[in-house]
């Protein structure tokens, strides 16, 4: 399992495993925080004066949606997972709360066919971790490719922080606690505990912020309550 862990289809399949689960499971690992960071990652965005384009990359269940709806209204909003059974999701909320209005499509980002320089805006949250480096140059490039000249885009990602003390607390949390919560949900641990894994290898939101960099983007750093959450965003300056 170990080499495979950035492998898509094991990741597609862990995330299929979790989706009946794993909304209340992400806001339970946060302790809540995850909802006030979704809406702290995308304050960076200047809305624009006319109806923008947004994809939400990774979208899971689509827990970013109203915290961008509400940041950017005028806009058209496409989401974007290559999960099944968190699109399953997805789409009931789409229908409940959206009017069928989100446009959703199952793709996988590292290998799509989105229309390059088009969105305003692109969001992910919470995915960063489950990619390796030669896949995250694929993300930052490709991100750079759909962009507008002038487009913005923002990243955040569960991190592990640098307190001594809230990292102790944080990663026994992580790593004893949710895999017991995974098994009342799930019947079985093992999927909540890659969770922790995929923490402690990506560390924070540096490395990722890097390469992007590294692509032509303009980045900036950004961390949320003491670097449990670490993120980057930033805008594409040039073609």
């Amino acid at each position: 399992m170990e080499n495979n862990i950035y492998n898509p289809d094991y990741v597609k399949g862990l995330f299929n495993r979790m989706s009946s689960s794993y909304e209340s499971m992400n806001f339970i690992t946060s302790f809540g925080f995850s909802i006030r960071w979704r809406r702290q990652f995308i304050k960076s965005f200047t809305p624009p004066n006319y109806k923008a384009e947004i994809l939400d990359l990774l979208t899971g269940m689509g827990e970013t949606w109203k915290s961008t709806k509400n940041k950017l209204p005028n806009s058209n909003l496409t989401v974007l997972d290559f999960s099944e059974g968190m699109l399953q999701y997805a789409k009931q909320k789409n229908r409940q709360h959206y009017n069928n209005e989100i446009i959703v499509l199952q793709q996988d980002i590292l290998k799509n066919d989105l229309p390059s320089n088009y969105y305003d805006f692109v969001t992910c949250a919470f995915g960063l971790k489950t990619f390796n480096d030669e896949q995250l140059t694929i993300l930052a490039l490709e991100t750079k490719r759909i962009l507008k000249v002038g487009g913005q885009f923002s990243f955040v990602e569960v991190s592990k922080p640098q307190n001594p003390m809230l990292y102790l607390f944080y990663s026994f949390y992580l790593q004893r606690v949710i895999p017991i919560l995974g098994k009342l949900f799930l019947g079985s641990p093992d999927e909540y505990k890659m969770l922790w894994q995929y923490t402690e290898k990506f560390e924070n939101a540096k490395n990722a912020m890097a390469i992007f960099a590294r692509s032509g983007l303009d980045t900036t750093f950004s961390a949320y309550f003491y670097g449990c959450a670490t993120g980057f965003y930033g805008q594409k300056s040039k073609s």
